[in-house]
């Protein structure tokens, strides 16, 4: 790390060649080296506030797929391929920074500064509007109950009456119904940890957002034993998030994004390559 003073110099230096190349361009992007000298913010449209010049920060949980995930030491997945929608809009790159749900959820990753986005394949909820600033919803969601292969166990009822254990995410919907109907979970900091300690025996049941079983259920190992019982269609979705009452214009931002997304078929398109099937609806406020 350089002196603060180099920096700046480094800085300025940036944005008046990245002025001088956009003033040389016919036609160039959006925003501008002029909104962005005012913003403060490379290649941010103006009145966009960012934490880091010339990046949008995403907080997520991974492992989440499809929503997000690594693939050969890069994060993809269907959230990220949205929110690079809103970046390039902005002129600017994504920057993925991996945090514990909770954290999330709460709104404190986004008040510390630690991102600008929360994109987690997060479920919009009264309490965690009380927090955080949602766009609108890009995504209906639906439950799926994993269960081991021969058990006979195809709904939740069932297994609460069997009196089986039951794994969840931590600060998921699905704890909320999971403990709603009487069990008394147990919770696991991501999604990769909730399957692998289903495997090792420490759960008898688990039950994450359909998206996810699907995806695991690609794995031979997985499919080999277990299997997907009951759906369950929750009537909640799920959003991005900004912090709360800090960050208008960048609500803004995403949320033509998403509309433009799914008005030119861009969202069908990757709900296709992400989810692995075209889409039942397309998700509209309520």
């Amino acid at each position: 790390m350089g002196p603060r003073s180099l920096r700046r110099t480094a800085a300025l230096g940036a944005l008046v060649l990245g002025a001088a190349l956009t003033l040389g361009a016919c036609g160039g992007e959006t925003g501008g080296g002029k909104d962005t000298a005012k913003s403060g913010n490379t290649g941010a449209a103006s009145g966009v506030k960012l934490v880091t010049p010339g990046k949008i920060k995403t907080c997520t949980s991974l492992p989440y797929p499809p929503f997000q995930f690594d693939q050969g030491g890069k994060v993809v997945g269907f959230d990220v391929d949205l929110i690079d929608l809103a970046a390039k809009k902005l002129g600017v790159t994504q920057e993925i920074v991996d945090v514990k749900f909770d954290v999330i959820k709460s709104g404190a990753a986004l008040n510390s500064g630690t991102c600008d986005v929360a994109a987690a394949g997060m479920t919009i909820t009264e309490e965690r509007k009380a927090n955080l600033d949602f766009t609108d919803p890009y995504f209906d969601e639906v439950l799926g109950l994993l269960v081991k292969k021969g058990s006979g166990v195809k709904t939740l009822d069932e297994a609460k009456a069997k009196n089986l254990k039951i794994g969840v995410q931590t600060g998921t919907t699905s704890l909320d119904l999971a403990k709603k109907k009487g069990f008394e979970p147990v919770e696991f900091d991501d999604a990769g940890k909730q399957i692998l300690a289903y495997q090792s025996g420490q759960v008898d049941v688990v039950l994450q957002d359909l998206p996810v079983v699907n995806d695991w259920l690609k794995k031979p190992d997985i499919a080999a034993k277990f299997e997907l019982q009951e759906t369950i269609v929750s009537g909640n979705q799920y959003g991005f998030a900004v912090k709360k009452g800090g960050n208008p214009e960048l609500l803004k931002t995403i949320n033509d994004s998403l509309k433009a997304a799914i008005a030119d078929g861009s969202w069908a398109k990757m709900h296709k390559q992400w989810i692995g099937s075209d889409p039942q609806s397309t998700p509209a406020p309520k």
